[in-house]
This record gives C-alpha cells, structure tokens and sequence, in this order.
C-alpha cells in the first residue's frame, strides 16, 4: 500500500477547503475527506494482516523513502508497524466523528475544518514517520491549528487557554528537538533514521543525558506529572471537536513518542529511569482520578479523568514487560475512542442546556434518550466495565505491571488499581445527576441527538465494543511490535 495516500489525502482536502465559498459544501468536503481516510485506515489494516499472514517479518511494512536533505541525512521515510496501524485507525475515528459533530457551526466554518483536517495531516504524517526529523516536523504540525482553534472557537478563558497550550506544548517540543539532535550529533552515521538508529550501540551515557530530554518532551503531550497542567484549560476551552481531537489524538501522539523513540532507540535510558517514570505515573493516576471527584463541570471531569487515564500509558511502558506495553497501546486506542466519545457527548449536553455544571441537570434521560445512553455506555467504559475496551487495556496493563515480583513494582500496581474505585464513584455520580431523577421545566422541550450526533456516536462506540468484546485482533496487531521493543531491552547493554 502506498503510505503516502494517508498524508495526501487531509491535504489535499485541507487545501480545497480553503477555496470552497458554500458553507454546505465545506460541510460535505470535510466529511468526505474524513470518509476517504477512514476508508484507507482500514485499507492499511487488511493489507498490513495480509502482508503478515503471507509470511512478511519485516518489523516495518509498506516503506518509502525518499532523499529531502541528503547533506544532512534527513529523508521523508515512512513505513508502519501494528502499532503504527492502531494509532492510524484511531486517527481516522476520532477526525471523522469530529466532522460529524460540529456539523451546525456557522463560525467560520470553511477555516474551522481546515484546521481540523490539518491535525489529521500532523497526525498521520507522526505515526507514519520513520525518520526522526520529519516525526518532529509532523509534531509539530499539529501544535498550531491547536491554538487557533481554542484562541478562535473556544470558550470561558480560551485566550488564557490557548496561550498555556501552546507554551507548554512548545517547551516540550523544545526538549525533544535537543533529545533529537543530541542522538543525531552523538552517532557517528549523522542519521535521523529510526531504524538505524535503533541498530546503533549508543554510548549508555549519551542514552542516560537523551532519554530524560525526549521522554519528559513527549511527556508533555501526554500528560505527564506535573507537566499536565495545560489539559485542563486547554479541555474545558476548546470546541467539541477540538477537545476530541486534543484528548483522543494529541495526548497519544506524546505516548507514542515515548514508546516509539524514546524506550525503542535508547532502550538502556528507559531501563534507568523506568522506576521514575512509574513514580510519576502512578501519582498522575491518582491524581487525576481524585481531581475529578472534585469538579462540578463536565468538561473539566473529562480532562481531569484523562490525565489518570493517559497516566495508563506511561504506567505501561515504564513497566518495560511485553504485556504492559501492549497494554499501553491498546490503551492509547481506548482512550483515545473514549475520551472523544465523552466530549462528543458533552457537547451535545451543552449545545441543549447552556450549561455544563453537573447540579444544574438532571433528568435528561427523559428527553435525550439517545444521548444519555451514549453518556452511560462512555461512563461505563471509562470505569472499566469488562465487554468494553477500558477494561481490556486496563487489565493488560495491570497483568503487564504485576509480571514483576519485587514490592516496588506491585506496590504501584496496586496504587493503580485503587483508582478505578474513585472512577466508578465520580462517573456514577455525574451519569446520576444529569441522566437520573426530575427534569426541570426549562428542559422538558430539549431535543435529542441529530443525525449527524448519532452517527458519529455510533461510529466511536463500535470501536470501543470492537475491543472489548473481540480484544484479540488488536492484541495480535500489536504485539509483534511490542516484542521487539522488548528485545531491545533484553540486548541493550
């Protein structure tokens, strides 16, 4: 398969947006755009099982590269793995329910999607990349449509929002460019290529200074304790489908990142600070899920709850076992489906009443069937209810953590585990007060979700039952690239 249709494609449609004029036809583009991109995600995935199932062990399939700068050694080189698949698939779900649910907004629409589009481009182009440089140049890429987004569209102290946003995830940003070029410079190849890179035997001392450079710079997109402070204001500002794209895709371009170049091509710097990163980790689970018991104000929940979920991830990988790791990525996905479905819903809430404050419903079953069920089956995943797909990453990540027998190790297992008792009480607590008990009469005439709500409510939760109910084809895709980071560690030096 030709990789390079997953980059084209939001481009092309990013590009041809900016010269439609109809506001109906920008809608139509912009859904078709994200149509075609599902469609070749599950282009990519049966063609990649094939390749598999026909005997190719390639660790990367479908690769392309092409000289960019060949003074400095820089290529356009792209190839997937199952990881990178699973990553792609989650991609084209989120961008296409994000479409979908801002179908009716009527300020500036035409440049409201192409930003939109333009994080699917930043997207694909980071999960895609094989060479260093250009995974920094994708990063990148999905910062600024981020701020604009929050800065133009948002609401309550977008301003504030999206200024912290941008600084924080630019600092972070920052950190890795220096982890970047320190391997670079520090190679006698002067490579940015993953793959040989990965083959190199780095000086433990140079992996010691690089490691904590790029794990804590892509820890900055994906929440890490105490970096996480910009998920909350930058959550509660943004737009419905800027919320599901910053929660769903943005925070898991950081764990890639670290899973993907920072435990795979300095694996000896991942095994010095692994305990570091489970101390963090673990206090981000419990935080954020403690912090959410605290907030009255849905959006403001989500963000907090996906700072503990989020901490999963790092939780996984700083585990250094297989199952954990494949545990993170499937959590990845799991939240990355969860987190946008919880938004999507939110924003519907609040499209209808005008508020997000937990006490000022209730009731609402009555009069948005279909919205409040969605509601309880996202907050149903998120505590981990087995049968959806909270509860199978959650579980693998656990499993993964307690394969180590020292106190350490499972004495943070079990801290992770309290968590998922807060969780259930705090989602329980906010499905009650807004689905459950009187409605009041200023609500009585609310309408239910539209078309455009439930399809793109509908699309996300098949992923999540996809997993929770048939987790093995999401295991089996991402294992093989789990058990060659985990060779890495067992070779390094």
């Amino acid at each position: 398969m030709n990789l390079t249709l997953l980059i084209l494609v939001p481009l092309i449609t990013a590009i041809a947006l900016l010269l439609m004029r109809n506001k109906q036809q920008v809608k139509w583009l912009a859904l078709t755009g994200a149509t075609v991109q599902l469609v070749l995600a599950f282009v990519l995935l049966f063609t990649y099982r094939n390749e598999v199932a026909s005997g190719n062990a390639e660790q990367f399939l479908f690769q392309q590269q092409y000289d960019w700068f060949p003074s400095w050694y820089i290529s356009f080189h792209l190839g997937v793995d199952g990881i990178s698949v699973a990553m792609i698939l989650l991609t084209a779900f989120v961008v296409i329910a994000g479409v979908l649910v801002s179908w009716n907004i009527d300020r500036m629409p035409k440049e409201f999607y192409f930003l939109l589009i333009l994080l699917s481009f930043g997207a694909y182009g980071f999960f895609l990349s094989l060479d260093l440089f250009i995974l920094f140049f994708f990063l990148e890429i999905a910062v600024i449509p981020k701020y604009l987004l929050i800065g133009i569209w948002g609401s309550g102290k977008k301003e504030y929002a999206a200024n912290k946003l941008a600084l924080m995830l630019m600092g972070g940003s920052a950190l890795v460019l220096v982890g970047l070029l320190g391997l670079y410079f520090s190679n006698p190849e002067r490579t940015f290529d993953l793959v040989k890179l990965s083959h190199l035997d780095i000086p433990v001392y140079i992996q010691k200074i690089c490691f904590p450079l790029l794990f804590v710079g892509f820890g900055v997109f994906t929440a890490l304790f105490p970096f996480h402070t910009w998920v909350p204001d930058g959550h509660s500002s943004a737009p419905t489908a800027g919320s599901m794209f910053l929660a769903g895709i943005s925070m898991k371009l950081g764990g890639y990142g670290c899973l993907r170049v920072a435990a795979y091509v300095i694996p000896e710097g991942a095994k010095e600070y692994a305990d570091i990163i489970i101390v963090l980790s673990t206090i981000a689970i419990l935080y954020g899920a403690f912090a959410t018991m605290m907030q009255k104000d849905l959006k403001y929940m989500n963000a907090y709850s996906s700072v503990s979920h989020v901490g999963f991830v790092l939780f996984g990988i700083g585990m250094l076992t297989k199952t954990a790791i494949t545990g993170a990525v499937i959590q990845m996905v799991s939240h990355g489906l969860m987190t946008a479905l919880f938004f999507a819903v939110i924003g519907m809430i609040y499209e209808r009443t005008h508020t997000r404050e937990v006490n000022e419903m209730g009731g609402l079953l009555k009069v948005m069937p279909f919205i409040t069920t969605v509601l309880f089956i996202v907050g149903l995943c998120s505590l981990g209810l087995p049968g959806l797909s909270g509860f199978v990453a959650e579980v693998t990540v656990f499993m993964g953590a307690w394969e180590h027998p020292d106190f350490f190790h499972r004495f943070a297992t079990i801290l992770a585990c309290m968590s998922i008792v807060v969780t259930a009480v705090y989602i329980l607590r906010a499905i009650s007060r807004t689905a459950m008990g009187p409605i009041k009469e200023s609500y009585s005439n609310l309408t239910d979700a539209r078309w455009n709500e439930k399809l793109a409510a509908i699309i996300l939760i098949a992923g999540i039952i996809a997993i929770g109910v048939a987790p093995f084809w999401l295991n089996n895709l991402i294992s093989p690239g789990a058990e060659i980071i985990m060779q890495k560690f067992s070779v390094a030096p």
